[in-house]
């Protein structure tokens, strides 16, 4: 799978993001981060969907510095065919890990409450944290070799 094969089955689309754009959506994962963290003592499942969300801004938001955007039809699942993709072997096992979760993150706000375990609230988040840093230190990086050029 390519980005042009995204391209030609309309998972995604080419799109001109600003730096203010792309760093809005980097702080509403930062903001998710936080947000996470404190409703994870209240409650498992939603913790669990806003650190799910925080991974999903800054895949995004790394989408977006890339100059393209995922189709509005199945949105979440483009956004991590795109990031399988643009972030390689290196992060395959947590992209699909990801992915796996945003499955069982629909099930636990649309269909069963109270599924998720506090381990699995604490691992999505553990790994939320190091990913947001990750895509933000690898913009930041793209924009100053981009910078070079």
């Amino acid at each position: 799978m390519t980005f042009e094969w995204l391209l030609s089955r309309r998972k995604i689309h080419r799109h001109r993001a600003t730096g203010e754009e792309i760093q809005r959506i980097l702080q509403l994962a930062e903001r998710d981060l936080r947000i996470a963290r404190l409703t994870m003592a209240e409650d498992w499942d939603w913790g669990f969907s806003i650190a799910s969300n925080a991974v999903l801004q800054s895949a995004r938001a790394y989408m977006y510095s890339c100059g393209f955007r995922p189709a509005s039809a199945q949105g979440h699942k483009n956004t991590f065919a795109f990031m399988r993709i643009a972030l390689g072997d290196e992060f395959s096992s947590l992209i699909g890990y990801f992915d796996r979760m945003r499955t069982k993150r629909n099930q636990a706000i649309y269909d069963v409450a109270g599924m998720i375990t506090e381990k699995e609230a604490q691992a999505i988040f553990d790994h939320a944290v190091v990913f947001v840093a990750t895509i933000r230190e690898r913009i930041q990086q793209e924009e100053e070799s981009g910078a070079d050029d």
